[in-house]
């Protein structure tokens, strides 16, 4: 009897531990706490992006003054999305731009909307699910995003007609987000996929993170995978743009910048591979994460003209 009791406790002992680690993890890698309006300018924090702080902040402000059309969704789970249309002109092809990991449209596409009327498109702001005016409080590395991206392509084509032309656009977790999408159906709306320094998968950029804060994957990684299934409701490793790109048919565009140190310039490389649609990989040298057009906008802005030209031209 005694040694059911040493048993019974230790068991009792490593499932506390379990689902208090579990607790800390969800809390660290998915949950978003509430979110309240920012007066100020909510800028990308670290030293490779201080040089660009001055551009970004113009950028921001100039599209906070622009006249734009509030849209907003219901996801399949309940939750209510928000984005912002800027119309360059009727009848102009629309990108649908989603930003990365706890950012939002704001920090991570400040010159998104430039960006688009230079090439004669217009823009779609989207706020993903626990970001900015959109509700949610778990972000779960695309899994769910992508989901929220196909009802962005049904309202967009729902509100402008059949002839509408989109392009789904994203940059980090928003790239592997549009990438996801791009392994489903998609309507021939759809004339192409910017992703911009996307991760091949949650489970590796997760582990990845995990390496570089000195932890061991093991039991780190399962501890984290178990914590979006108990506390998320969601399974971390159910789909990757690696597997989605490899049933992708849409044009994709990959671009990276080559000295990214937090989602690596291979992990598109190795995408790049593996799709099986039209597709360019475009590499800056120089530029850290997120920040290839600011490094090269030339480069960047030439590769989006040659590549959609290109789709026209087969088209």
């Amino acid at each position: 009897m005694e040694y059911l009791w040493i048993g019974l406790g230790l068991a009792a002992f490593v499932i506390v531990n379990v689902v208090v680690g579990c607790r800390i993890c969800y809390r660290k890698a998915f949950y978003a706490p509430p979110r309240k309006k920012q007066e100020e300018i909510n800028l990308p924090q670290g030293e490779i992006y201080e040089p660009y702080w001055e551009d970004m902040t113009t950028w921001a402000t100039t599209v906070r003054n622009m006249p734009f059309q509030p849209f907003q969704i219901t996801s399949f789970d309940g939750l209510k999305l928000r984005g912002r249309f800027y119309e360059y002109a009727p009848g102009a092809p629309i990108e649908i731009m989603f930003h990365g990991y706890r950012g939002d449209s704001e920090r991570d596409m400040p010159g998104g909307v430039q960006r688009c009327f230079k090439l004669g498109r217009s823009a779609l702001l989207i706020d993903q699910r626990c970001a900015g005016a959109s509700e949610g409080k778990t972000i779960t590395f695309g899994i769910n995003e992508h989901r929220d991206c196909l009802q962005w392509v049904d309202y967009v084509v729902n509100r402008f007609g059949p002839d509408v032309k989109i392009i789904l656009t994203g940059i980090s977790m928003g790239a592997s987000t549009v990438l996801m999408a791009a392994g489903k159906p998609l309507p021939a709306n759809v004339i192409g996929v910017i992703a911009d320094c996307g991760y091949s998968s949650p489970k590796e950029i997760i582990q990845i993170v995990i390496r570089k804060m000195g932890l061991p994957v093991v039991p780190s990684y399962p501890l984290v995978k178990l914590a979006a299934r108990i506390y998320g409701g969601f399974k971390l490793e159910s789909y990757s743009p690696m597997e989605a790109v490899r049933q992708a048919t849409v044009p994709i565009i990959f671009i990276h910048g080559q000295d990214d140190d937090f989602v690596p310039c291979r992990m598109s490389e190795q995408m790049y591979e593996a799709c099986t649609a039209r597709k360019r990989l475009l590499t800056i040298p120089g530029a850290g994460h997120g920040l290839a057009c600011l490094v090269d906008p030339e480069g960047y802005y030439q590769a989006l003209r040659d590549f959609f030209a290109e789709e026209e031209a087969v088209q």
